[in-house]
């Protein structure tokens, strides 16, 4: 499926689909009553009653404009040794052969945008040959924020540990040694009509980047946004945040600045079709699917 927004166009390539995790688990600050007052439109899709966990989607979004070829995050990645989370730990997924099916080769991707460098964006930024990290993309320009590569950079420097596991090493280093990576600002211009705006809290540096050509527009919000339960409850921050204070500030920011418009949102982990726009019903935020009446 692909969403047009004026001259570019949005397709996804999805690593994986499941219901990932207790919703407990993952806000801290969850409470039920959230839950059991959104079910009519947060069950099956977002939410699965059989296990009670959150569905998470894991992937990437391609960016086609008139003269690119752009792949935003870059989901796990194949043969990552990842013992502390094994659903992801030597994975084998078919992300490649994805790609191919929407008719993009590794070597057509002029460019690589990761709005934040966890370890389920930076996935794919390489991939295991003869031994070595390699740049899975071996044409693309990969593009970092650089707030948010120095955070990460002084980490692994340091052995410092945070609320999500550092993969520096296998997924963001190699590309930076093959002289691809384009370090920017957090509110780089790319592009006529694709830029990136700061949007901190989540991690250090932690950006979105905005689409906007023929009156229409979209943004790309990263993690801003993990699961619609945080529409219900802008102030729940996920267990995975820096600074959850500041996460919450950002996010409801974001859910009032787009409720209620024609501004398409592309959240990097909700269930499919993952695009839509916020709406505001009875008072409180919700989601609505693309083409949903």
């Amino acid at each position: 499926m692909t969403t047009t927004v004026g001259e570019f166009e949005i397709s996804r390539v999805v690593e994986s689909e499941v219901p990932f995790i207790e919703p407990h688990v993952f806000l801290p600050d969850f409470t039920p009553d959230a839950l059991e007052a959104n079910r009519d439109w947060l069950e099956p899709r977002f939410a699965d009653p059989a296990t009670g966990k959150l569905v998470f989607a894991f992937q990437s979004y391609v960016v086609r404009t008139p003269r690119h070829v752009i792949i935003v995050d870059t989901c796990v990645g194949a043969d990552k040794p990842r013992p502390n989370r094994p659903s992801w730990h030597l994975q084998q997924w078919t992300y490649l052969a994805d790609l191919e099916r929407i008719g993009v080769a590794p070597e057509q991707v002029d460019f690589v945008m990761c709005t934040h460098l966890h370890i389920d964006h930076v996935g794919w930024n390489t991939r295991l040959k003869d031994g070595r990290w390699v740049p899975t993309f071996p044409n693309a320009k990969y593009i970092f924020g650089r707030t948010e590569y120095e955070f990460w950079a002084e980490r692994d420097r340091t052995g410092t540990q945070g609320p999500v596991p550092n993969v520096f090493d296998d997924s963001v280093r190699p590309v930076m040694e093959a002289g691809q990576v384009e370090l920017v600002a957090m509110d780089y211009e790319f592009d006529k009509g694709l830029w990136f705006e700061p949007a901190p809290g989540h991690t250090a540096g932690n950006m979105v980047i905005h689409l906007e050509s023929g009156g229409a527009k979209a943004v790309l919000s990263g993690d801003v946004l993990h699961h619609p339960l945080q529409l219900v409850r802008p102030e729940w921050s996920s267990r995975a945040c820096e600074d959850k204070a500041l996460s919450a500030s950002t996010r409801r920011a974001l859910v009032e600045r787009y409720a209620d418009t024609d501004t398409l949102i592309a959240p990097a982990h909700f269930a499919s079709p993952s695009i839509g726009r916020i709406v505001c019903s009875r008072g409180a935020f919700r989601y609505r699917l693309a083409g949903e009446p």
